[in-house]
């Protein structure tokens, strides 16, 4: 089924990775539809459908827009609030497609929150917005996938002595049973291994260093088991991520932003994967930002776009059975 791809930022590089992701897909068994303003695409043919239903036929031949003009020009490489309400409308429209079973998933192009902050948005992110409008029984959880890792962090965008003062076994148990519950679902993996970090260097050294691995790490662990979760840990840190531990799990449960970011983007920068567990509706993303310096330029890198897509399509195919 068609991926509906959202605008993103248009003083940004989604636009031009939306193009370049065409040009490297087409004829390769899957499509998407751009919903946005057709007139920021450059250097492929592009054609306005009525219907996302229309886009299959089109995508081997040009780039099928659902046509969303903008209200104001764009200068790019700096955005500004006039375009915001486009920039959500776009995801509005993704996400109802999706819900209505006409798009198989929605894949974003990154936003500038700080522009739509500006013009009044409300929500930290793309992941709460999205979770307001495709809302489920979990709460939303972000993956990030790549070739060689997965990875989910439990506290997320927040100062590390907030994350830490606040984090429960309760919180790791809820977002690692999510995990479970989506690697299951979307991505096809029957018994999911969980691998899950210490919090402190060497997960605590039998609390020498620290007793937060043994009083909220440890228990969450063994609940997660007495579920019937694959979960292993507290396991330290800096040696779960090498090439001998990383065939174990399918995903590693990290503790704060970092644990997790750095692993993964050390890896594969250029093909990592944002998926949003946890939702109504399949969402996947590009690992990466606006990237408003280079904007324009003919430059930007759509392999994590590519990767996005490919994998919302796969993750899209298990959801419904094959």
């Amino acid at each position: 089924m068609t991926l509906a791809l959202t605008m993103g930022e248009p003083a940004g590089i989604g636009p031009e990775i939306a193009a370049k992701a065409w040009a490297a897909l087409r004829g390769q068994g899957l499509d998407f539809c751009f919903i946005g303003d057709a007139t920021l695409l450059r250097d492929v043919p592009v054609v306005r459908v009525a219907r996302i239903e229309d886009a299959r036929a089109a995508f081997p031949d040009a780039l099928p827009v659902l046509h969303q003009p903008l209200p104001a020009a764009v200068t790019i490489g700096a955005p500004g609030t006039a375009t915001a309400l486009a920039v959500l409308a776009s995801i509005e429209t993704a996400v109802a497609l999706a819900r209505d079973g006409r798009a198989g998933a929605v894949v974003t192009n990154p936003i500038q929150k700080s522009a739509l902050t500006a013009a009044g948005f409300a929500h930290p992110g793309h992941t709460e917005f999205l979770h307001q409008l495709a809302p489920a029984a979990a709460q939303p959880v972000m993956l990030l996938a790549s070739a060689e890792l997965r990875v989910v962090p439990v506290t997320i965008h927040e100062p590390l002595a907030r994350a830490i003062a606040r984090l429960t076994p309760a919180m790791i148990v809820d977002v690692a049973r999510i995990t479970a519950d989506g690697l299951r679902r979307d991505f096809g993996i029957a018994a999911p291994r969980l691998a899950v970090a210490g919090l402190n260097p060497h997960a605590g050294e039998a609390g020498t260093m620290g007793r937060e691995d043994i009083e909220i790490v440890a228990p969450a662990v063994a609940q997660l088991r007495g579920m019937g979760i694959d979960a292993r840990g507290p396991l330290p840190p800096d040696t779960m991520f090498t090439a001998h531990a990383r065939p174990h799990m399918d995903c590693a449960i990290c503790l704060y932003h970092d644990q997790a970011l750095i692993p993964i983007k050390t890896l594969d920068m250029a093909g990592g994967v944002n998926v949003t567990l946890g939702l109504s509706i399949i969402r996947t993303s590009p690992d990466h930002g606006t990237a408003l310096d280079i904007a324009g330029q003919g430059v930007a890198d759509a392999a994590s776009l590519i990767a996005a897509l490919r994998l919302a399509d796969q993750l899209a195919r298990n959801r419904a059975g094959g």
